[in-house]
């Protein structure tokens, strides 16, 4: 026969000492992402150091000689080392641009790399920037927006300083009537031309200012500024659309990628960056990856920093970035 527990008279029934818990799906934790070595970092930024500071030496030739060219008296390393007047800066500006995204990501625990210089050869910058990898999702839209803007608003508050540096140490001078060599014709963004006419006044017909390498490192900058600032799918703007606009910034992006296509039309100096922003569309589509708060608005504080992302590209904005002095009408 079977037995059973016996039962003492007068003792209440007790509930049992581990109740029983609702099932719920066993989520693995994410597996640490992998880091990439130290020395690519190093040996990138090493890269972009001498062929920024090569261009930084053309530069510095250029503006040493003036519009009318001439013959060049320094040797090839006394050039490097004058070239540093230009890759110092520009390293600066675009260097802390993507440590405000970096540090943007360590405060909010997000997973990204250390930020990428990319060396390129090319006698105009040297560079074609700089990039971090985020290689989490971004869990929310404050989180997404203070990355997206902390990028822009560091570099900027260091283009400033340096484009009135730049500005104090250029000069103006006559255009030639015959110059030697090919000579190019930059975009003055508006906060370029303040900053001209502030240091220079008005500019008379027939000359120009040539710019002192720190001043085409801040130019540099500012362009870079408004590039990242466009609205478009994955780039600082797009975040900082998405984050206040939600799914409607998909029609901002769609667009904004037709604006930079008629730009190109306009200049072919945007040909690249609409191209490149035509095939960002294709590859990532229109829509900006979705984070959990899509519906809930931004705090006034973010809104008015994204009033001020909007300020920031018209000041570094110019339609017509690079043009070749021969098609520019001279006065």
């Amino acid at each position: 026969m079977g037995s059973s527990p016996a039962e003492i008279p007068g003792q209440p029934d007790l509930p049992p000492a581990w109740p029983s818990l609702p099932e719920s799906p066993y989520v693995p934790p994410m597996p640490e992402p992998r880091r990439d070595p130290l020395w690519r970092y190093v040996l990138l930024f090493l890269l972009t150091v001498y062929t920024t500071t090569a261009a930084g030496g053309s530069h510095y030739l250029s503006f040493y000689l003036g519009l009318g060219g001439g013959f060049n008296p320094f040797t090839p390393w006394e050039l490097m080392v004058r070239g540093l007047w230009y890759s110092v800066p520009i390293l600066a500006i675009l260097g802390c641009h993507e440590l405000g995204h970096y540090l943007a990501c360590r405060y909010y625990g997000v997973a990204a790399s250390r930020p990428y210089f990319i060396p390129m050869p090319l006698v105009l910058t040297g560079t074609l920037g700089a990039f971090i990898r985020i290689r989490r999702p971004i869990p929310g839209k404050r989180e997404l927006f203070d990355i997206g803007i902390a990028g822009p608003i560091a570099g900027f508050v260091i283009a400033v300083p340096l484009l009135f540096m730049g500005m104090y140490l250029s000069r103006v001078v006559e255009l030639p009537r015959n110059p030697e060599g090919e000579l190019f014709w930059l975009g003055e963004p508006l906060l370029f031309k303040a900053a001209a006419w502030l240091t220079f006044g008005h500019v008379a017909d027939g000359f120009t200012i040539t710019m002192h390498p720190v001043a085409f490192a801040a130019w540099f900058g500012l362009l870079a500024t408004a590039l990242n600032l466009f609205p478009i799918g994955q780039l600082d703007g797009g975040h900082i659309s998405y984050a206040v606009l939600g799914r409607k910034s998909s029609v901002v992006t769609l667009v904004m990628v037709a604006c930079l296509i008629g730009l190109a039309f306009w200049s072919l100096s945007w040909a690249v960056w609409a191209g490149l922003t035509v095939l960002m569309l294709v590859v990532f589509g229109p829509h900006h990856p979705r984070t959990a708060d899509e519906n809930i608005p931004l705090d006034p504080g973010r809104k008015a920093l994204a009033i001020f992302a909007v300020i920031m590209f018209i000041l570094c904005f110019t339609p017509s970035p690079i043009e070749p002095m021969n098609l520019v009408t001279r006065p």
